[in-house]
């Protein structure tokens, strides 16, 4: 059997050609930036929202509220309360881990002779 050569013929490409590449490669990396810029702000915007609300509404603002500060015993007290509830949403079950041996016999589907690589080296 022959073997086919593959060639990229430079002459091919017109001018649209590049100009329609370089232009699609800008929109998206103007679009990766925008939503790069976007998510990074999201934090600002939605605490602006927030402030805003709670004006409207008249209730203090987060300038006016005491920050929270928790210790890592609280932490850790959270966390193993998470975990153990969490932990019991599931079904109570046996760990028993079993090794069976299964014979298996020969199949030509699971055979490494007819694998890819040895039917290409016969073209």
């Amino acid at each position: 059997m022959k073997m086919m050569s593959i060639t990229f013929d430079f002459t091919l490409i017109d001018n649209y050609s590049i100009i329609i590449t370089v232009a699609g490669f800008c929109i998206v990396l103007a679009t990766l930036s925008l939503s790069v810029c976007f998510f990074t702000q999201l934090h600002s915007l939605l605490d602006i929202m927030a402030k805003r609300k709670l004006k409207k509404q008249g209730s203090a603002t987060h300038d006016d509220t005491q920050k929270v500060v928790m210790t890592g015993e609280e932490n850790a007290a959270i966390a193993t309360a998470l975990y153990l509830f969490f932990s019991e949403l599931h079904d109570e079950e046996k760990y028993v881990m079993t090794i069976r041996k299964v014979s298996r016999t020969y199949s030509p589907w699971n055979s490494k002779i007819y694998g890819i690589w040895n039917t290409m080296k016969h073209w």
